[in-house]
């Protein structure tokens, strides 16, 4: 048989087999697919092009699929043919020899081989960048833009805010990408029927542990000095009279001359603490387990434990202290009115002169607003409406102040307040210290007593020693050269 024949008889056979509707989708989905994937990535690549998160999900999750589910038809139209030749009773199409000595054979299997490569090559860049992007802070935040909005803009102001969310909540290695994907799924099906939980609960029972988190950056029994902190509050009266507290917080490990801080206590290397909870968001610790110097536990129990129904001591659960258990907010924090105005009127954000400006602030950020939107329209129009009806010559004077006033009471509230999630002030509770929440009172309430009549102490000198306590012009500071 002649070449020219062998090639003919080869191209009909496969014209013959792949000229059906099914195949034919197949080649067609597969082609502009790969077309679309490698225009993109060149824009990508040459970076005249930047990724929305809705975008994203079509060029790293759908137009893949669709490149593969192409690739899948070809062979499935192809059977169906034969199959159903076959049952029509029609004798079967003959098979060519091949014969690899011939250079149109060769010629062909080396335009088969370089088009394996190059569908291989695509859906190994497909999938690596699905993968990738997956994993992306725009992914995890934006794609379900309503459900983590909140969580999302707190990120973003957080000093962890260039690390990415898959560091600390998926983790390293194939089965835990599977496992997060598979929960994904669940979320995707949440989301799009409208059953997720408003507000998005804290994953407190489902965190990465800890030493794998926290502690690869941070090193408990590492912290050996302890911290200055200067906290200064606005009074709500016409002056926004500030005053100043200035403690030294005993944050360190154990330090040379033997003494042992917060962090050296809590987070011993020999797990000195376990408690004991009896709701979901462990802010109610009735029993705590402390291992001591010799390694004997000692139990120090609450009266509320004492007197737990049988139902509810049967829902406690026992768990071993890490960094998490105070520290339950470090990314995603969202403050209280007081301690944002606090924040922006001592960074100067806005002007401590404007008469009544955290009285009238606070008012307007407790407003039960029913969305944001709402929000932002009300909140400066309302501020600047006050000062002029009542204070009429200072708004003339000072107007610009009064706008960017409004501008920083809004954005406050749209950074802590999401009425469409149901988040509003308080809702998350911080345990970081005890002014916004119960935090560390939750063991050092002065209630924990053992056996042998011990208590784990609630004085203010076990965890800080106050140098000055809302004081209008603290010595300290000037002591320190601060002032």
């Amino acid at each position: 048989m002649s070449f020219g024949i062998r090639v003919r008889d080869l191209t009909r056979v496969v014209f013959q087999l792949g000229n059906n509707w099914m195949t034919l989708a197949g080649a067609a989905l597969t082609t502009s697919s790969a077309f679309v994937l490698i225009w993109f990535w060149f824009m990508e690549f040459t970076g005249s092009y930047q990724v929305n998160p809705y975008m994203g999900i079509l060029l790293f999750v759908i137009l893949p699929g669709l490149f593969l589910a192409g690739l899948a038809l070809i062979p499935i139209g192809i059977w169906r043919v034969q199959r159903k030749a076959k049952l029509a009773g029609e004798a079967p199409m003959p098979l060519q020899a091949v014969d690899f000595k011939s250079p149109a054979v060769r010629h062909l299997l080396t335009i088969i081989g370089v088009l394996t490569f190059v569908n291989v090559s695509i859906l190994g860049t497909a999938g690596m960048k699905g993968a990738e992007y997956m994993d992306s802070n725009q992914f995890c935040g934006l794609t379900c833009h309503t459900v983590m909005s909140p969580e999302y803009t707190a990120f973003l102001d957080s000093p962890h805010s260039r690390v990415g969310c898959a560091q600390c909540h998926i983790g390293h290695g194939a089965p835990a990408l599977v496992r997060a994907k598979i929960s994904g799924i669940r979320q995707i099906f949440a989301v799009t029927f409208g059953t997720y939980s408003r507000p998005i609960p804290s994953p407190v029972e489902h965190l990465r542990p800890a030493r794998e988190t926290c502690e690869q950056c941070h090193w408990p029994q590492k912290f050996t000095d302890n911290k200055l902190i200067f906290r200064t509050k606005y009074a709500e009266d016409e002056a926004n009279t500030p005053s100043t507290s200035v403690l030294l917080l005993k944050i360190g490990g154990h330090t040379a001359n033997g003494t042992t801080g917060i962090h050296g206590r809590h987070l011993d290397a020999m797990e000195r603490i376990s408690y004991v909870t009896t709701d979901a968001r462990r802010q109610e610790i009735p029993k705590v387990i402390y291992r001591d110097d010799q390694g004997h536990p000692v139990e120090y129990v609450s009266d509320d434990f004492k007197n737990l129904p049988k139902e509810k001591l049967d829902k406690a659960t026992t768990r071993q202290m890490d960094c998490v258990d105070c520290h339950n907010r470090p990314t995603h924090t969202f403050m209280l009115p007081d301690r944002a105005l606090d924040k922006a009127l001592a960074g100067n954000r806005m002007s401590a002169e404007l008469p009544f400006l955290k009285k009238k602030a606070a008012e307007l950020l407790k407003v039960d607003y029913p969305d944001q939107k709402t929000a932002a329209a009300k909140i400066p129009v309302e501020l600047a409406e006050y000062y002029r009806t009542t204070y009429p010559e200072i708004f003339k004077q000072k107007r610009g102040q009064v706008d960017t006033a409004g501008e920083v009471v809004k954005s406050i509230y749209l950074h802590n307040v999401f009425p469409e999630m149901k988040l509003t002030w308080g809702t998350h509770p911080n345990n970081i210290g005890h002014e916004d929440s119960v935090g560390c009172f939750r063991c050092h309430d002065g209630s924990h007593t053992s056996a042998d009549g011990r208590t784990i102490k609630g004085d203010c000198d076990t965890c800080h020693i106050l140098l000055a306590q809302d004081e209008k012009d603290p010595k300290v500071l000037r002591d320190l050269g601060m002032k």
